[in-house]
């Protein structure tokens, strides 16, 4: 698991410039292995500079207990280990000051330059030392020795805590870069999940807003075309009854097609919940139920293919005829075949306009228009006034004013022009205009 850039700026538990205790205590266990180094070496160093023996303890413990800044301040720590190298001491203090002063975050020609520093101080310092013992007689090698004893110490105490400073602190440069790359990829995941969520809120909403559109136009029309007849063979089922007779055979008939159409929206609503079911247990949940909104569309287009088309006009027309209704069809342009959702949305503005006609206008006499052109298709229903002022369907229908709204909509999301609203005569007018490619 990673540690994100967040957590490691509230995991800092440390004293002072430490992130983390464990880090203290190490500097301070150094620090005390580098005093207590420094105050041993300091005994010879003060009996070959004549000065009390507590004088140079106490200067080797001040010296070594520096190692404990080597974290906050490594290029201090490192110029103490280069000016007490004459003195022979602070070994432990120049290895670990030169590997956290190239660890550091610090330009690389400080590093060059502090570490050449190093080993020339401790290669001049080892030359002199072996060129004394061999005068002492103590080494007994040719001249040969001094260079290469001086060069190889000097080498060893530079060289592996520089090279493995280096490394590290590149590595540890690389960790952080993928930690804060870490960091930003979960921040888009979230991102990318709310934008999830916020399309499968809008997928939702569409869907919702596509049944209740389905559904009036389903039951709007149907239903107030069989209340409309229902009133009227209330009416003379006495006085006419063959007329009573023919009006209850299309109350029936309308009464199946309702339920026909109803039965067709409810088995695509239940093919969507089974493909919600199906989503819940996978992951980005959000995502699925938005991919499932869609299959419900899709499902639902499919599932009307055999719903109504211009070609059904002429029986539309004819069932507000049979309901009481003086309707006329005029049809202009050459007839041809469009788009399945261009011939549904055509179909059911007239079939809404018309049902509007039957709720607020009976008995007034209607127009309906459609005029076939190069690139497009246009309709318009419109309505006289009613013969009586005021008057109303007889049956007193319901409106929820949804009928234009879903018009509307239905025109729109095709990119196509609706414009409804009353005429200088006293009627009402509803056009749109569907663009056909």
């Amino acid at each position: 698991m990673t540690t994100t850039g967040d957590e490691l700026a509230t995991a800092v538990t440390g004293p002072w410039w430490w992130a983390r205790w464990r880090s203290a205590l190490l500097d301070g266990g150094l620090a005390v292995v580098s005093a207590a180094e420094c105050a041993s070496e300091g005994v010879p160093f003060a009996r070959d500079a004549g000065i009390p023996l507590s004088a140079g303890v106490l200067f080797g413990l001040l010296a070594g207990s520096v190692l404990l800044v080597r974290r906050k301040w490594p290029i201090a720590v490192v110029l103490v280990a280069i000016a007490i190298t004459p003195a022979q001491m602070g070994f432990l203090m120049g290895i670990v000051g030169l590997y956290t002063l190239a660890a550091a975050e610090l330009p690389r020609r400080i590093i060059v330059a502090l570490a050449g520093m190093s080993f020339v101080g401790t290669m001049i310092v080892t030359f002199v030392r072996v060129r004394q013992d061999m005068a002492r007689g103590e080494l007994t090698l040719g001249d040969w020795f001094e260079p290469f004893a001086s060069i190889t110490t000097s080498l060893g105490l530079t060289a592996p805590p520089v090279l493995l400073g280096l490394y590290v602190g590149a590595r540890r440069r690389l960790m952080e870069s993928l930690r804060e790359r870490a960091d930003s990829l979960e921040r888009e995941l979230q991102l990318l999940a709310e934008r999830a969520e916020e399309r499968a809120e809008w997928a939702r909403n569409e869907e919702r807003t596509r049944i209740a559109r389905e559904m009036h136009d389903v039951v709007a029309h149907r239903v107030s075309l069989m209340v409309v007849h229902a009133a009227a063979l209330q009416a003379v089922a006495r006085k006419d009854p063959e007329k009573a007779v023919k009006n209850a055979v299309l109350v029936g008939d309308m009464g199946r097609q309702a339920l026909t159409e109803l039965r067709e929206m409810l088995g695509v609503l239940r093919s969507g919940e089974g493909a919600v079911r199906r989503a819940e247990p996978v992951p980005l949940a959000a995502v699925e139920v938005a991919a499932a909104a869609a299959a419900s569309r899709a499902a639902a287009e499919e599932g009307a293919g055999d719903g109504p088309c211009l070609s059904e006009l002429d029986e539309l027309v004819g069932q507000s005829a049979a309901a009481g209704m003086v309707v006329r069809l005029s049809v202009e342009g050459e007839k041809r075949s469009y788009a399945r959702e261009i011939e549904q949305t055509a179909f059911r503005v007239v079939q809404e306009a018309l049902t509007n006609v039957h709720k607020h206008a009976a008995g007034a006499k209607t127009h309906v228009r459609l005029a076939h052109r190069g690139a497009e298709i246009a309709m318009q229903v419109e309505n006289e006034p009613p013969p009586e002022p005021g008057s109303a369907s007889a049956a007193q229908l319901p409106s929820g004013g949804n009928g234009l709204l879903g018009m509307r909509e239905r025109v729109v999301a095709l990119g196509g022009v609706f414009v409804s609203g009353p005429t200088d005569a006293g009627g009402f007018r509803v056009s749109a205009v569907i663009p056909a490619v």
